[in-house]
């Protein structure tokens, strides 16, 4: 049996976003448990889809004495404030420094963390661990498939490993596998492992890093076949294509027994990247063309046909308040359509003091100004209320208590709009059924969600459209105003470099 001290901390940073992740981003529950810290650790994330739960479960199958230190995640935003970067990592650290003499420490991060005074936050993060732990100590973390990694974490881990999926459908079993890479190394007995670090040479479209189409799906499903061959343990971050920061980007990363093994591992991964990189290039319509599309579509489908509003995810840093996609449904007059979820708190507010079967007239959403978005103004009918809490039950979200604050399903020109008052990117069925909403009976579903509502609403789609209204996920990153990023980094597929 080791002692292995665990914690996490989690956040995806767009640097280009308009909300920063405030202390309170990380303290209040919304899909994910809210900053927990000691025993209670373990209650609050079991039987969730996250890397940690799943760590916890394998590595006490496995023998091991857990010793917890905090927890915490918040929705992806702009950069997490230092207040809430310092007292979080202070917790972890102080929690690490009072739980030793162990074994091995392991972290749930996500890999794509900028604060308002780091730009690599994980990287710093391990930098305060390791100087608690000493070089000799194992720490091990798994990571988002959307890590920006950094030579300095790569470094100051004895193992970094990536989710596999996006939609990341295997979080927990990520965390499972980092504890099986553990409780191996520990059994060894050996140092350090070898690791090696390749990154790839252009930003990737999040709406291309689906692993359930090429090139993605075809170059994840490579790398238990290269991890057997050169006995590594191989990740492929495809990066977070909205941090403007230097290392910002797709990377691979290896660790193992053999260096010559471990760079020979990357290398060949990294070739197949690069070798299909014009695959990654994405061209979207925009809403209006996305609507008429799908209206065609649903006339003689039997089941609904699904739009995601990619470039309002609050999964990517948006605050899912823009209205370009709404105006769209309603300006070509959209039958059976729902979109959700639309956060505004105010609108929520006022449709529960006005009761169900009321009528208010107020401007709906665009509270983030995003360029060429605004508040709809108009007057809608409140048709359910809701408290905000419900269990999910999709692929993605599952076994995660949803708390979305006042919540209610309002309805204007036919169109059924779910507005909430916390941000959660609309990635689960539950999330259109808690205000009434029958999914499947829908013609067309509207989701602010990039990728992960295709793991629950796939099943049910007769077609899937994307489209690029108003947001600050930029579907395209070579539109970004970049400043910050390495020489030579092309900022879409087969574009310009930067700097160059």
């Amino acid at each position: 049996m080791a002692r292995i001290i665990i914690g996490g901390f989690q956040h995806e940073t767009n640097t280009f976003a308009p909300s920063k992740a405030k202390l309170d981003a990380f303290t209040s529950p919304g899909s994910w448990p809210a900053l927990v810290t000691g025993t209670p650790l373990f209650e609050a994330v079991k039987g969730i889809n996250i890397s940690v739960a799943g760590f916890v479960e394998e590595a006490r199958r496995l023998g091991h004495e857990l010793v917890p230190t905090s927890w915490a995640a918040a929705s992806p935003s702009a950069h997490v404030t230092d207040e809430a970067f310092e007292h979080i990592a202070g917790l972890i650290v102080e929690g690490i420094k009072a739980a030793l003499p162990a074994d091995a420490v392991y972290l749930c991060l996500h890999g794509a963390m900028v604060t308002e005074s780091y730009e690599d936050g994980e990287g710093e993060l391990l930098r305060r661990v390791r100087e608690v732990t000493g070089t000799d100590l194992p720490i091990m973390a798994s990571l988002d498939l959307h890590a920006n990694v950094t030579p300095e974490m790569v470094e100051r881990a004895d193992g970094l490993d990536a989710y596999r999926t996006y939609p990341h459908i295997d979080m927990a079993d990520t965390g499972a596998r980092v504890a099986r890479t553990l409780d191996a190394l520990l059994k060894s007995g050996g140092g350090r492992p070898a690791r090696a670090f390749g990154q790839i040479p252009f930003l990737m479209p999040l709406v291309r890093q689906c692993t359930m189409a090429d090139p993605a799906g075809r170059l994840y499903g490579m790398i238990p076949e290269i991890e057997a061959e050169h006995k590594v343990s191989l990740s492929f971050a495809t990066g977070f294509p909205a941090a403007d920061i230097y290392h910002c980007g797709a990377s691979v990363f290896a660790y193992g027994a053999d260096e010559e093994n471990v760079k020979r591992a990357v290398k060949q991964l990294v070739d197949e990247i690069c070798a299909v990189e014009s695959e990654f290039a994405a061209d979207l319509p925009d809403p209006g063309s996305a609507v008429r599309e799908a209206m065609r579509i649903a006339a003689s489908a039997d089941r609904p046909v699904v739009i995601a509003d990619v470039q309002d995810n609050s999964g990517g840093g948006g605050d899912s308040d823009t209205t370009g996609l709404l105006r769209a449904l309603l300006d070509n007059k959209a039958e059976g359509a729902a979109i959700g979820l639309l956060v505004d708190a105010s609108a929520a507010e006022a449709a529960h003091a006005a009761g169900v079967g009321a009528e208010i007239t107020l401007g709906l959403g665009g509270k983030s100004r995003v360029p060429g978005d605004a508040p709809l103004e108009g007057t809608f009918r409140v048709e359910a209320l809701s408290d905000g809490q419900f269990t999910a039950t999709g692929p993605f979200y599952s076994g995660s208590h949803m708390r979305l604050g006042l919540s209610a399903r309002l309805s204007i020109g036919g169109v059924q709009v779910v507005v909430g008052s916390r941000k959660v990117q609309m990635a689960d069925r539950m999330m259109y059924r808690f205000v009434g909403i029958e999914p499947e009976q829908m013609k067309i579903l509207c989701n602010k969600s990039s990728v992960h509502y295709r793991a629950d609403f796939a099943p049910i789609a007769s077609e899937i459209i994307e489209c690029a209204a108003p947001g600050p996920v930029l579907a395209d990153p070579g539109a970004l105003p970049w400043k910050h990023l390495r020489p030579g980094l092309r900022t879409r597929p087969l574009g310009v470099a930067f700097g160059g």
